[in-house]
């Protein structure tokens, strides 16, 4: 493979969004190392970035677990000796049912995939990148949307979201020291499986239910591979890929 080609990391790689930018990136000139909780889903994942003549490390991981994490990172450095992009965008939901009835261990468990993982994958992600020559590197969070404004009955998932953006912005501030920028995309309804019920119907701030617009994932990815291949005194600190028509801006 190309000595010059940039290493990058992508969680959650094994279907819909992370997929799709893990594959982008790898016809975009990056070495890939792709991790998510099904390893049948990642080797999958690992034939077509080999197609497009990249190399691919997969590790089966679960963001959720510190030590988990902690292994994805140590192999990426054992495997590639650098890490050049890291996109945390491995996350979940909870099921939608009135906050009050929210059960305590759908929360944490929320907490632990949405926030503490790309929390330690941001820790990893400096280590490595601090040091290496030439220093410096790039995350990307994977807000959403519900960083800005909530779904009804999702408390978990849109405080994790809203905390990511703090996150990021810590990130872009404690990371300039070493060079080290940190971008945030905040994705609205994406064509994935997890996408599907939107075309359904989905419950609405006013009380109705309806089916809402969605975006091919193409175009998130695109806009990853964008913001990956900047030059590291260039960044996007926030982008918004949405669908157009998606009852976002306005009142509901």
């Amino acid at each position: 493979m190309a000595a010059s080609r940039k290493i990058a990391l992508v969680t959650g790689a094994g279907s819909g969004i992370g997929r799709a930018c893990a594959v982008a990136l790898a016809k975009a000139g990056f070495n890939l190392v792709i991790a998510s909780r099904t390893k049948a889903q990642l080797d999958e994942v690992a034939k077509e970035i080999e197609a497009a003549g990249a190399e691919c490390l997969t590790v089966p991981t679960d963001v959720g677990d510190p030590a988990q994490v902690k292994a994805l990172f140590a192999k990426t450095k054992e495997k590639f000796g650098r890490l050049d992009v890291v996109f945390n965008n491995a996350g979940r939901g909870t099921p939608p049912v009135p906050l009050e009835d929210i059960k305590l261990e759908d929360w944490n468990a929320t907490v632990a995939a949405n926030l503490t993982g790309p929390f330690i994958c941001t820790q990893e992600a400096f280590k490595i990148m601090k040091d290496q020559n030439p220093r410096g590197g790039r995350i990307i969070n994977n807000g959403s949307i519900s960083a800005y404004a909530p779904r009804p009955l999702s408390a978990p998932y849109t405080s994790t979201k809203h905390a990511i953006s703090g996150l990021t912005r810590a990130t872009s501030l404690d990371g300039r020291v070493y060079d080290i920028a940190c971008s945030q995309i905040d994705i609205g309804n994406a064509v994935t499986p997890m996408t599907d019920r939107m075309a359904q119907g989905v419950l609405q701030a006013d009380g109705t239910t309806k089916a809402e617009p969605r975006v091919a994932v193409e175009h998130v990815a695109s806009a990853i591979v964008y913001i990956a291949s900047l030059p590291l005194d260039a960044n996007v600190l926030f982008m918004n890929v949405m669908a157009t028509k998606m009852p976002f801006v306005g009142r509901g």
